[in-house]
């Protein structure tokens, strides 16, 4: 019998993934505000150095969060989308995974601060056990496979202000110290933890695991693990480069730039991880290109015309956290240009995750990395900061290409109408150009 060709219709993005999607994106703007509030407040009361080591240890709190994660969040979904019978198994084995991967994370970073002699190491390895407390942070699987993300964002938005909290009364006792405020942050991530495993775990099932198959995950989630440590590379390494080329005190004012897109990409990641059980049941369906595109473009398009008029107000965010972040205007605005473009890329690499194309996701995120650290390695020596916000937007292109081609490797061609995925650079443009116009009005 022919199989009838997917339709539009049946590849429309569901409600759900939208409301989803803003329960996310109002929990990341409340997340990023205190988020902000943190470096305001750090940005003018610490030396430019010592702030410059927070966002650097900052940034690798990032990579040891994805390090522990190790891809197993997003096969607990994949594998359990679909039947969540097999919750128990493969959450138990998850949790197992994550716990050895947040013990050796507590080694590497904890143990190498104190190696590496960094000051108040000691305050860093204290720092680097939270992690491990995403073990708890498993049990949002049930919720996540409903697409209900109320309770998670309400709990997240509870542990960032907790966070935020902590480093007021640091502030207000006058601490000084950059390690102590890491801490703090570390506290109300591991508060924001526990929370999320004792409000989720009515909705897991009552059963226990008959057995915990750790090697059969292991194996599912090795590629995608091996790619986001890429990915967390590609898009953290600038920071090894800044700091041993152009100094700490530059690359606080860079990690202040590396924020704003990291607020401004909120709903590209958002839209791809509630969309990710539903992008998994249209492949099982065939109509896996046609989500993805659905999904895709329009947040390309939207995305493209928001980044390009903001780019050249770029000196005008940053005047925020005083005269001496300005100096990564010209960086920013090449950061702006990533936002466009990973709006395009975030839903693609899902689609991939959705279609089980870990090892794809693998190999294009090291095509990455190798092509970031060349360019960090040519062009930060040149250019400073800026020369690492041209790279950043290099990889980000790099990717998206990519996974697009992956996608129509794998049978969901339609995902790769290069018409539709026209109006973000378009769009992007013309935003550059409207702002510029009044930008160089209020200049004349």
């Amino acid at each position: 019998m022919s199989q009838t060709p997917p339709s539009l219709e049946t590849a429309a993005v569901p409600r759900r993934v939208w409301r989803g999607t803003s329960f996310l994106v109002l929990g990341r703007i409340f997340g990023s505000a205190c988020t902000f509030a943190q470096l305001w407040l750090l940005a003018r009361h610490l030396e430019p150095e010592e702030f410059g080591r927070y966002t650097f240890y900052l940034a690798v709190f990032v990579f040891l969060d994805a390090f522990v994660d190790f891809g197993t969040g997003q096969v607990a979904v994949q594998s359990t989308a679909s039947d969540e019978s097999r919750i128990p198994e493969v959450l138990a084995a998850a949790r197992r995974l994550r716990f050895v991967a947040g013990l050796l994370g507590v080694v590497l970073v904890g143990g190498g601060a104190i190696v590496l002699d960094e000051p108040a190491a000691g305050w860093i390895l204290l720092a680097s056990l939270y992690p491990v407390t995403h073990v708890a942070e498993l049990s949002t699987v049930v919720l996540r496979n409903r697409i209900a993300w109320g309770v998670p964002v309400a709990i997240r938005a509870i542990a960032t202000a907790a966070s935020l909290a902590f480093v007021l009364v640091l502030r207000a006792l006058g601490d000084a110290e950059p390690a102590h405020y890491l801490c703090a942050v570390a506290l109300g991530s591991t508060f924001g933890n526990a929370l999320l495993y004792f409000a989720c775990r009515r909705h897991l099932p009552a059963r226990k695991a008959r057995d915990v198959p750790w090697p059969a995950v292991l194996a599912a989630a090795a590629p995608l693990g091996f790619a986001s440590l890429c990915q967390q590379a590609y898009f953290y390494a600038d920071n090894l480069f800044v700091r041993a080329l152009r100094g700490e005190a530059e690359l606080g004012a860079y990690n202040v730039g590396v924020r704003f897109l990291s607020m401004a990409i909120m709903v590209a990641l958002y839209a791809s991880q509630a969309a990710l059980p539903w992008l998994a049941r249209e492949h099982a369906a065939g109509r896996l290109g046609e989500a993805a595109a659905r999904l895709g473009q329009p947040l390309f398009a939207i995305a493209g015309l928001a980044a390009g008029a903001a780019a050249p107000f770029s000196g005008h965010f940053l005047s925020l956290f005083g005269a001496h972040a300005t100096i990564a205007a010209p960086s920013l605005a090449w950061l702006f240009g990533a936002v466009a473009v990973i709006h395009a890329g975030a839903v693609l690499t899902t689609a991939l995750v959705a279609a089980g194309r870990g090892r794809s996701m693998l190999w294009i995120a090291a095509a990455g990395l190798v092509l970031n650290l060349a360019a960090n390695a040519v062009l930060v020596p040149a250019l400073g900061i800026e020369g690492a916000g041209i790279a950043t937007l290099a990889t980000e292109i790099l990717v998206a290409v990519l996974a697009g081609v992956a996608l129509a490797r794998a049978g969901a061609r339609s995902a790769w109408r290069a018409w539709g995925w026209i109006g973000g650079p378009l769009l992007f443009l013309a935003g550059f150009a409207a702002s510029s116009a009044l930008v160089r009005g209020a200049l004349a």
